[in-house]
Formats: C-alpha cells, structure tokens, sequence
C-alpha cells in the first residue's frame, strides 16, 4: 500500500466509512507501534489522566472530520505516543529502526526546584529547604509551601526601610511558582529568573526577568506593575493582567502573550495587546523593534505551565531547545539539521526515553551518549 491508499483509508478509518477488514487494519497498524515502542496502554492512560492531553492528530495528517479524534477512546491514548512530522502518514505502515542498541540511564522530567538570592548574598536551595518560613527580609515573611511555591507575605507598612532586592533561580530541569509581596503569583520554566523587591514600596512595583515566566497580576491602579526583560530594552506596563514572557538568551526574539487585562510592551516603540495577541521583540537594543501578532497561540504560549510540550510546525531545534531544558542534557547536531517541522502535544511527565522514541517514530534520527543527544542524518 503506497502513502496515498494509507491516507484515503485512514481518512475514511477517521470518519467511520471504512469495512471491519479495513478497521482491523488500521487497529492492527497502532497496536504494533505500541508495542514496538515499548509503551502500555496503560501507561498512555496514566499520562493522559495526568496532564488532560489531546492530541489534535486529525489536524496534524490534514484531515477533516466532525468528531475530533481523541474521542475515540483507545486511539486517543495511543495518540500520546507520537510526535507527527508534517502531513505524513508513512509512519503507520513502516517498521521504525531501534535509536538506542545500549541500555542507558533513564533521566527523568524536570521538577520543582529553585535557589532563592536574598539581599545579602544568602543562598537557599528550596529543593532542600523545609516547608516553613525560611527567611525574613525587611517587613516580609518568605515561607515555602508544598507543590513548589515561595511565598511573600508582607508585614504591617513597610515605612522607610531600604528595598531589600532578592532573586529567585531555576536551574536546568526546574520550575518553581512564587507569590509576591503583592499577591500577584509567578510561574518560572526551566533556566529563568525574576529579581524583585521583598517588599514593594513606592509609586510602582518593578521586577526583572530571565527566561520563561507566567504572571498574574494582582490589580493595583495607584501602584502600576512593570516587567523589565534583562539584558534588553524590552519593557512590559500593566495593572492587573495574566501574561506569560519568553526571553530566553539563547533564542533571538522575545514573545509577550496576552490571556487576560491590557499590556504595553515597549522596545523601539510601543504595542498595546487585547487577550489573544502576542508582541515580538529583541532580545538585544534595536535588534528588533516591537511587533504586534493579533491572532497568537496562546494555548502554545502556556502550555509548559499547564504541563505540556506543544509545537506548532516547529522545526527541530526549537523542539530539542525545550528538551534540553526540561531534561538538563545536551543538544548537538551531525551534518544537515534536519528540515522537519513538529505539531503536537506531549506531557513534561514523561521521561526522557518515552519523549525520544516520539522523535524516532516521526523520522528523526539520534544517538545518546548520558546527558548528550546527538541528532544525526
């Protein structure tokens, strides 16, 4: 069967026109990449329960349908399993060579870890620290809670005391959540930071990014909030908004998302975004000056907050930059880097394996040496 039959009958597999036979067929196709890949059923369902993914595999081979796909209930966990490259649908019919002949340590997903800066150079690692208050910081109370969270709590008025900067790290392989003196809640990905005051004082609250981060702001029209981007002329105003920055050095644009409230973001000139709009930037002076993106995929932009990878038509270095800092290992590239473009959803829950074996199922090829992945022609 060449690729067009293959398309055809999954198209009429995907709209409930085909024969038994030909159902039996196209069961028999999943059943057997499942088993090569070493993945249950029941493992699918557990990733699935977890993190509510839903593959979109319909729109991804470019088909149409009126029921979405991951309503058929096996299918659905089965779609876990798979990155797809393009509108392909070869992968289906043809046996996938194994990438890793040697056994290798498992490295597992990143988790809840950060080392928090206080003013005078103090360092905690919070992965470490008890769940009680840590430290106090001017009239601020900073406590950890369970699941991953600093918490800020501001004591009485602060008066005249001097601001007390503390900074707030994640590491390759971390995320923490952090709550400001404000109220207002911040999420860190993997390698960001956020330098802010332990207490905000003043006509305005202002905090320095790094990285990835997630805000929602807590309303406060006399004491307006400002996000600066380090190391750039990237500036974000608000006064009560949910809003999520990626400003990663290694990567040449940074990307403000608007999901609900108003923001300006200046740099070379200035954007307003309404919820659902995305302004570009440099991550350098002038190297870019601000654009607006009105229809933005907002679902992309947080998803690693909600505990997923999601690609849209990405190539594969953006899809190994999210690997490399979620699994803390290395990327490098033998020959051509491959031109393949990536849609779909995977959980931050998998292991590293697990998330490889997507890859090899989608025509890439790579060998592992420890923490180092070697993507190879």
């Amino acid at each position: 069967m060449d690729k067009n039959e293959a398309v055809k009958l999954l198209n009429r597999y995907l709209e409930d026109r085909c024969t038994p036979e030909e159902r039996e067929q196209v069961e028999q196709w999943y059943t057997g990449l499942l088993e090569e890949s070493g993945w249950s059923m029941e493992g699918a369902r557990r990733l699935e329960a977890q993190q509510a993914m839903k593959l979109r595999i319909d729109r991804q081979l470019g088909f149409t349908q009126s029921r979405p796909i991951w309503q058929r209930s096996w299918l659905r966990y089965a779609a876990v399993l798979f990155f797809l490259a393009g509108a392909s649908a070869l992968f289906f019919l043809r046996k996938q060579p194994k990438q890793e002949t040697v056994p290798v340590a498992e490295i597992m997903p990143g988790s809840n870890k950060a080392v928090l800066t206080l003013a005078n150079g103090q360092t905690i690692p919070l992965d470490q620290a008890a769940e009680e208050n840590i430290a106090q910081q001017g009239s601020s109370r900073i406590s950890k809670r369970a699941g991953g969270q600093l918490v800020y709590q501001a004591g009485g008025t602060a008066g005249n005391e001097s601001v007390a900067y503390n900074t707030l790290t994640t590491p390759r392989g971390g995320q923490y959540r952090l709550v400001l003196p404000d109220g207002s809640e911040v999420w860190l990905n993997a390698m960001s930071s956020i330098k802010f005051p332990a207490t905000f004082t003043g006509n305005e609250r202002k905090v320095s990014i790094t990285g990835e981060v997630y805000f929602e702001i807590a309303a406060n029209e006399r004491q307006p909030f400002q996000v600066a981007v380090a190391n750039s002329n990237t500036r974000i105003d608000v006064l009560g908004t949910h809003f999520n920055i990626s400003a990663y050095t290694d990567e040449p644009l940074i990307r403000t998302t608007l999901l609900q409230g108003k923001v300006r973001v200046s740099n070379e000139g200035a954007v307003l975004l309404q919820p659902g709009q995305q302004a570009v930037s440099g991550s350098g002076a002038g190297e870019h000056p601000v654009s607006l993106l009105k229809d933005a995929d907002t679902e992309a932009a947080v998803a690693w907050m909600n505990g997923y990878f999601r690609f849209n038509q990405a190539g594969i270095k953006t899809v190994m930059q999210q690997i490399a800092r979620w699994y803390d290992v290395n990327v490098s590239y033998e020959g051509k880097i491959p031109e393949k473009k990536f849609s779909g959803e995977i959980s931050r829950a998998s292991n590293l394996s697990e998330v490889l074996k997507g890859l090899s199922v989608s025509g890439i090829n790579y060998r592992r040496e420890g923490r180092n992945i070697i993507i190879v022609p």
